[in-house]
C-alpha cells in the first residue's frame, strides 16, 4: 500500500532534479546583488559602478548594492570577490590597472586572473594631463619644457602604486625625458584634494576626477590622452594635437564574477548589462561624468585582458615600477 506514494515521490524528485537548473536560472536574481568596488567613492571606477548598478537593477528588477572596499591597490576587493561563492550575487567592478597591472607588480597577490569569470566591459575613459595653476605653462609643450628645466622639482599624484595614473605618468616621463616625484594616494579623492591645494602640482587621471575643475579654471588641462578630444573638454587638445605624438592612454572598467559562476547566470548578467548601458539614463549619466559607455561581451573582454596583461608586464618592467 505504501509503494505508490514512495514511487510518486521518487518520480517527482527526479523530475525536479532535471528541471532545477532551469528553474534556478529563471529565478536569478532572487536577492540583492553586491557590486564590489576596489576604490573609494568618486572617480572613474566608483562612478561606473553606480551607473551600472542603477540601470542594471532596473533591467533585472533586483537591487544592486555598491560596496566600496578600497585598499591594497585594489587587492582587498579582488581577494574578497575571488573567495566569494560563485552564484552571481557577488560581482567585481574591475579597474584596468589593477586587473592587468597588479599581477606584474606583486608576485604574492591574494587573487589571480583565473579566479574571475568575465561578464562585460562597461566603460572606458581617456586621461587628462592636468596641473595646478601655479605651474608656469599654458600648453603641453611649455609644460614639458618647464619640466626639463626643473628636473624633479614638481610632483605628480596617482591613485596608488601601479594605477593607470602612476604607470601612465611614468610612460610620459620616459617619452618626454622629464622627471617628477611620484606621490601615491589611496584613490582619486585624496589625490585631487592635494592637487587643487597645490601641495602636488600634476595629476594625469580620468575626466570624472578633474573635468569640472578644468572647466572652472581651478586646474590647467594640457591635453587628453585619447585619439579624439573629450566632449566635456572641447578646448583641451589631444596629446597628438599638442605635439606629443604616439602617447595615448585609456582606462577601462569591467564587471567580473567569481570563477565557476554558472553560464546561464553569466549570460543573464552580460545581456542585462548590455541592455542597461543602452538606456537613456545610463547614457546621460556617463556623458555628464565624462565617461564613455563601451560594452563588450565576455569573450572580447577576456581577449583584451590577455593582450593588455602582456603589454603592461613589459611596461612595468621597462619603467622599473614596483608596488612598494
Amino acid at each position: 500500500m505504501q509503494r505508490r506514494p514512495l514511487l510518486s515521490r521518487g518520480i517527482a524528485a527526479a523530475a525536479f532534479a532535471m528541471l532545477s537548473p532551469l528553474a534556478l536560472a529563471q529565478a536569478y536574481p532572487a536577492k540583492p546583488i553586491a557590486l564590489i568596488v576596489p576604490n573609494p567613492p568618486g572617480g572613474l571606477v566608483d562612478t561606473s559602478a553606480r551607473i551600472v548598478a542603477d540601470s542594471l537593477g532596473k533591467v533585472l528588477n533586483q537591487s544592486i548594492v555598491v560596496d566600496n572596499r578600497g585598499g591594497g591597490s585594489g587587492n582587498v576587493a579582488y581577494g574578497f570577490v575571488a573567495r566569494a561563492p560563485a552564484d552571481g550575487y557577488t560581482l567585481l567592478t574591475s579597474y584596468s590597472a589593477y586587473h592587468v597591472g597588479n599581477p606584474s607588480l606583486s608576485p604574492r597577490l591574494p587573487w589571480a586572473q583565473k579566479d574571475f569569470t568575465p561578464i562585460a566591459l562597461v566603460t572606458v575613459a581617456t586621461n587628462v594631463i592636468a596641473a595646478h595653476p601655479s605651474v608656469p605653462a599654458n600648453n603641453l609643450q611649455e609644460f614639458i619644457a618647464h619640466l626639463k628645466k626643473n628636473p624633479g622639482r614638481l610632483s605628480y599624484a596617482s591613485q596608488g602604486n601601479g594605477s593607470v595614473s602612476h604607470i601612465g605618468t611614468e610612460m610620459f616621463k620616459t617619452q618626454t625625458g622629464t622627471s617628477m616625484v611620484h606621490i601615491p594616494y589611496k584613490g582619486s579623492g585624496d589625490a585631487i584634494r592635494d592637487v587643487l591645494s597645490g601641495q602636488v602640482q600634476v595629476f594625469m587621471t580620468t575626466p570624472p576626477s578633474v573635468m569640472g575643475h578644468v572647466q572652472q579654471g581651478k586646474l590647467k588641462g594640457f591635453a587628453v590622452t585619447g585619439k579624439t578630444r573629450h566632449p566635456g573638454l572641447p578646448n583641451v587638445p589631444t596629446t597628438a594635437e599638442a605635439g606629443l605624438k604616439g602617447f595615448e592612454l585609456e582606462s577601462w572598467v569591467a564587471i567580473f564574477a567569481p570563477a565557476g559562476t554558472p553560464p546561464d547566470v553569466v549570460d543573464k548578467l552580460t545581456t542585462g548589462i548590455r541592455q542597461a548601458l543602452d538606456t537613456p539614463e545610463a547614457k546621460t549619466r556617463a556623458t555628464t561624468a565624462g565617461i564613455e559607455l563601451r560594452y563588450q561581451p565576455p569573450a572580447a573582454l577576456e581577449a583584451m585582458v590577455k593582450s593588455e596583461t602582456e603589454f603592461w608586464a613589459k611596461t612595468i618592467k621597462a619603467s622599473k615600477i614596483t608596488a612598494d
